[in-house]
């Protein structure tokens, strides 16, 4: 649940500024979780003595072991000319990029501050300049982290890319109700066909056509994977990103339509097997898909992972509330920091002037955590004002799933820490339940986390390095269920 502490990740759960989902998420007034007991870092004294630090230049990555689960966190650091340092931190599953981190170096402690996140990272250089230990702070949280250099950049070149066992094309359709201009790439498994084919949908946007998410691009991979094993696919850059142009959409109805489009242009293919043509969406993606099958034309089939369940306004209390209960936060101050996050709800959905509500929920937002300063309030509070937050507030996903009728497979991992797997799973069903004769699959996929990767243990090693994948045991449910709605 520790998404608050950075950014949500869903187009239907906006993409808020993470210093505000800070503050959501830990305003519980002037008291702060209590945080376990930390090892204290070994004493310089009784460290190995050495003549100088080596240089910090490069990346040095950890797991961030958080309420849940973990997070994969990566600093960047290059020493520029004047001898200080530019740094910036990733945290992949948060979709967190390059935020910019204040560094100060003395001797072998290093100093790192996040001011966007209010996060701040202290820790000791190790003899041989491979290690950071020290303490991850925010404000109510603290946990050891260890960090590992790595000099092998994230803008490396890469290897040469062998050719796959499919035939690649690229594609461009046009989305004429939102005058839309969509691009993205059609993999077609080897043989006469006709294939099953998919199109996948992205999550939070707006995305390339693999999903790619700091350097892990699920979709990409979930594609070579259906594409290699006899079922065709078709995925495309959001509207505004990659070669994909047109009206940035506001909500999960506004990008139906691109979806719509997507099996249009698949059911012109000759390749492509008009009776088992389906969609497969990831977190809003999964959303897309499930209205895309209650519209006229609908898929043969809809895959959603990860898909929010919990109307907006919910989702963010659960979230809150699951967080500080997680951390140790006493009833009575969970109970209050909910009641404050349902009051700035309520000044939204009621208070009829923008300009007022806005600032009044930024007169909250510093009242309720003294960290922030006006400005961060009041870039928070516009934010929370805005068209698509409070159309967000108010949607519910579950509430139109009863006119579904095709098959439907919901896979989540219990490792999400965006959106909780029982209680996103439980409204999902109830709502696709109201159609008593729904043909629904559902799978909670153990240590799986919201970007689909297994537990970090199970990792591939490359070069020496854990790299994270698509998870194996994902990959083959989805292929096996697409392949079995044929064989009905």
């Amino acid at each position: 649940m520790l998404s608050d502490f950075f950014s949500s990740s869903c187009r239907i759960l906006p993409r808020l500024p993470s210093r505000l989902l800070l503050v959501l998420a830990l305003g519980v007034g002037g008291s702060r979780a209590v945080a376990r007991p930390l090892p204290a870092p070994t004493p310089p004294s009784v460290r190995q003595a050495k003549a100088g630090i080596p240089a910090l230049d490069g990346l040095w990555k950890g797991q961030l072991q958080v309420p849940g689960g973990q997070l994969e966190v990566i600093f960047r650091f290059v020493k520029l000319t004047g001898g200080e340092y530019f740094s910036t931190l990733d945290v992949p599953l948060q979709k967190v990029s390059r935020m910019a981190v204040k560094t100060q170096v003395k001797g072998d402690t290093v100093r790192l501050f996040a001011e966007e996140a209010s996060c701040r990272f202290v820790g000791l250089v190790s003899a041989n300049g491979q290690q950071l230990t020290g303490t991850w702070q925010q404000p109510g949280f603290a946990a050891p982290l260890l960090l590992l250099f790595s000099d092998a950049p994230v803008t490396a070149v890469k290897a040469t890319r062998l050719t796959p066992p499919y035939r690649e094309e690229e594609a461009t359709f046009t989305n004429a109700k939102a005058n839309a201009q969509l691009s993205g790439l059609l993999t077609v498994p080897s043989g006469p066909g006709p294939f099953p084919a998919v199109v996948l949908l992205s999550d939070s946007g707006p995305q390339d056509r693999n999903g790619t998410v700091g350097d892990f691009a699920p979709l990409g991979l979930l594609a070579d994977y259906l594409t290699r094993r006899g079922v065709a696919v078709l995925r495309f850059d959001d509207r505004g990103a990659g070669k994909s142009a047109g009206p940035a959409g506001v909500t999960s109805l506004d990008l139906v339509s691109d979806a719509q489009a997507g099996l249009n242009y698949l059911r012109t293919r000759p390749e492509v097997d008009l009776s088992r043509l389906g969609l497969v969406g990831h977190g809003e993606g999964g959303n897309v898909a499930l209205l895309a099958a209650t519209q006229s034309l609908p898929p043969a089939f809809v895959v959603a992972l990860a898909a929010p369940g919990l109307p907006g306004r919910d989702l963010l209390v659960q979230q809150q509330t699951a967080t500080l209960r997680t951390m140790g936060t006493p009833p009575d101050q969970v109970e209050t920091a909910i009641k404050r996050q349902e009051a700035m709800f309520d000044i939204i959905r009621l208070t009829p002037d923008n300009a007022q509500a806005q600032a009044i929920v930024a007169n909250m937002l510093r009242q309720n955590n003294a960290v922030i300063d006006a400005a961060t309030a009041q870039l928070s509070a516009a934010e929370m004002t805005s068209a698509r937050y409070r159309n967000f507030l108010s949607f519910n996903p579950a509430e139109r799933l009863g006119a579904i009728n095709c098959p439907v497979l919901l896979l989540n991992g219990t490792a999400d820490l965006i959106i909780d797997a029982d209680a996103n799973l439980g409204a999902l069903r109830k709502g696709l339940y109201a159609n008593k004769n729904i043909d629904l699959t559902v799978k909670r996929l153990p240590g799986v986390n919201h970007l689909f990767q297994p537990d970090p243990t199970k990792w591939p090693v490359v070069n020496g390095q854990p790299r994270p994948n698509f998870s194996p045991e994902a990959q083959e449910t989805i292929r096996e269920w697409i392949v079995s709605q044929g064989k009905k």
